[in-house]
């Protein structure tokens, strides 16, 4: 027979506290309903295909999109607090930082590719040597296709002073490749697509080994200081992943989204699916910001920019890779 005492009553009501005080404590979850991401979305691509994956049906809060024309216009909204986040590859991004952007990099996917350096189809150019004396557009200054450029020249010994370049939008790019007031054009995505397709532009480089790859879900550290915001931020990344994962599951399907939404024909979309696909998640981690380092470092050869500049201070690591 047990005798119970009340010391042993104590003592047991003391262990039995002692053990609810040791297990972790879960904090409740966030309610992000009442929370409103303003997403920027160059050329409305990001939101186009999370609606052609079935990506946006059950989103736990509230989405402000914004369209912007490319990287540099998006740059600039994150600058003016006219958007909490945007994608854009590292190129423009780094740019942004060094010229004082309070942003940071909260999560990034790499494939290793990028911008592509395009001629008429009838051009006498067919090599990285037959580009001394031409006119190039890089798109505008900062850009991936910037990038591309001042490395592709560097590759093939030829001197920024040696060619003309001509920064222009997306859009004015492609009326003056049009009209062959330009020689040669670096470009990117739907861009792409499109010169590819309805001008039957001929490709002088891929960028193979040029292309940084590195593809930045930037913030604006403000909106980094709001724990709910920095929730959604996450489940926004993560549901980034989850359309990579559909493009690499239905081929057939991305394609006929990317044709219809670039507005080629479907042989030209399936000439970039490779690129979509290719994309993996990368850490926010040291290497991450040595790749930052590395382009903001071409970027300086190249006196495009100058100074020096901490990546570190502009790298969001809280965010966690599923």
């Amino acid at each position: 027979m047990t005798i119970v005492t009340r010391r042993s009553l104590a003592l047991s009501a003391g262990i039995l506290a002692l053990g609810a005080a040791m297990r972790p404590v879960r904090a409740a979850p966030l309610d992000l309903s009442k929370v409103t991401l303003r997403i920027g979305d160059q050329t409305g691509a990001t939101r186009s295909k999370l609606q052609a994956a079935g990506l946006l049906r059950d989103v736990p809060y509230n989405i402000d999109w914004s369209v912007h024309a490319a990287a540099v216009n998006l740059h600039e909204a994150l600058k003016a607090d006219a958007v909490d986040i945007g994608s854009a590859n590292d190129s423009p991004t780094v740019s942004a930082m060094a010229g004082g952007s309070r942003i940071s990099a909260v999560a990034g996917w790499y494939n290793g590719q990028g911008a592509i350096l395009l001629t008429q189809k009838n051009s006498a150019i067919r090599t990285l040597a037959d580009l001394r004396g031409k006119t190039i557009s890089p798109s505008t200054r900062g850009s991936v296709a910037h990038y591309l450029v001042v490395a592709a020249l560097k590759q093939a010994g030829i001197g920024l002073d040696e060619v003309k370049l001509a920064f222009l939008s997306p859009a004015d790019a492609s009326a003056a490749f049009s009209a062959g007031s330009i020689d040669a054009w670096g470009t990117w995505g739907v861009y792409k697509a499109r010169a590819l397709g309805a001008l039957g532009a001929r490709v002088v480089t891929e960028g193979a080994g040029l292309n940084s790859g590195q593809l930045v879900l930037s913030a604006t550290q403000k909106v980094l200081q709001d724990p709910a915001k920095v929730a959604a931020i996450a489940e926004y990344a993560a549901r980034l992943d989850r359309a990579y994962d559909w493009t690499r599951a239905n081929r057939e399907q991305h394609i006929r989204w990317y044709a219809g939404f670039s507005r080629q024909d479907e042989a030209i979309s399936a000439l970039l699916y490779d690129e979509d696909a290719a994309y993996r998640r990368t850490p926010m981690d040291d290497r991450f910001v040595a790749r930052l380092r590395e382009t903001f470092d071409t970027w300086r050869s190249a006196g495009v920019l100058s100074g020096d500049i901490d990546f570190n201070r502009y790298v969001f690591r809280d965010i966690p890779v599923a």
